[in-house]
């Protein structure tokens, strides 16, 4: 088998020793992204836009791998308050249609950078 990175200069570049994606056949499999800003390296504020932000980092992985979001088959959400679990499913709504991916929700205790939300996905490609 043999594998390729992935990488966006549209989505923040890793601050650790992991690539943005890496695809094995036809399926890619995305590292976490936070609401990091591209071109600040910086977390934006406010909950709802972290959600956006993460949403958009990750369609530019996607689509620097060759697809979309429509591609994309299992997704995990990471969130420091599952309260703010509403706010995701709303700002979700805006990225994707069914048939939604699959998903799961986990509340975990800290987050990189302070981030509220960090989110991973796997995609497979036509």
């Amino acid at each position: 088998m043999s594998k390729s990175v992935i990488h966006s200069d549209k989505a923040p570049a890793a601050i650790g020793t992991y690539s943005q994606a890496i695809k094995a056949g036809n399926t890619v499999y995305m590292s976490g992204q936070i609401p990091l800003d591209p071109a600040t390296m910086e977390l934006v504020e406010g909950f709802e836009a972290q959600a956006v932000q993460v949403f958009e980092n990750l369609k530019s992985v996607a689509e620097a791998a060759g697809g979309s979001l429509k591609d994309v088959v299992k997704l995990n959400v990471f969130l420091i308050d599952l309260g703010n679990f509403a706010t995701v499913n709303e700002v979700m709504g805006r990225y994707f249609q069914q048939p939604y991916p699959a998903r799961a929700a986990i509340g975990v205790a800290a987050l990189p950078k302070g981030s509220q939300v960090e989110m991973d996905a796997i995609l497979v490609l036509e």
